[in-house]
């Protein structure tokens, strides 16, 4: 099992997502900022260290949001995510193909990787816009 974190950054009312390279795995799919927890590090520090290395901000990390496991085709994932907020820095496109803020009404206009359906649905909720 992969162990994944990711952070869910709101700014008035709108949350952060970004858009995975062609070139990769669920390459053009949209998803949280975060990546792999490292061996000896901790979920936290993991966080804090991809959202630098991806786009060029410093966060705080909250509390957890939502954890989830999804087996994909290739490797199963335990997926942490955490709320954050942006502490320093501008988002910057060091390593996706792009970066939007969108509203929970707004989910159903992307493709996102399929270990977020979870959460997603989750998030139109806590808003009231789950369509039935």
């Amino acid at each position: 099992m992969t162990e994944v974190v990711a952070a869910l950054i709101w700014d008035n009312g709108r949350f952060m997502i970004c858009q995975r390279p062609a070139h990769q795995a669920r390459g053009l799919l949209w998803e949280f900022v975060g990546g792999k927890v490292e061996p000896g590090e901790t979920r936290a520090a993991a966080l804090i260290r991809e959202c630098r290395e991806e786009l060029a901000v410093t966060v705080e990390v909250g509390d957890v949001f939502m954890e989830v496991v999804h087996e994909y085709p290739d490797l199963t994932v335990r997926l942490v995510l955490f709320n954050a907020r942006i502490a320093d820095g501008t988002p910057q496109l060091l390593e996706h193909n792009d970066i939007r803020w969108i509203t929970p009404d707004e989910i159903p206009l992307y493709d996102f990787c399929p270990a977020d359906e979870e959460i997603l649905v989750r998030l139109r909720e806590l808003v009231g816009t789950r369509e039935e």
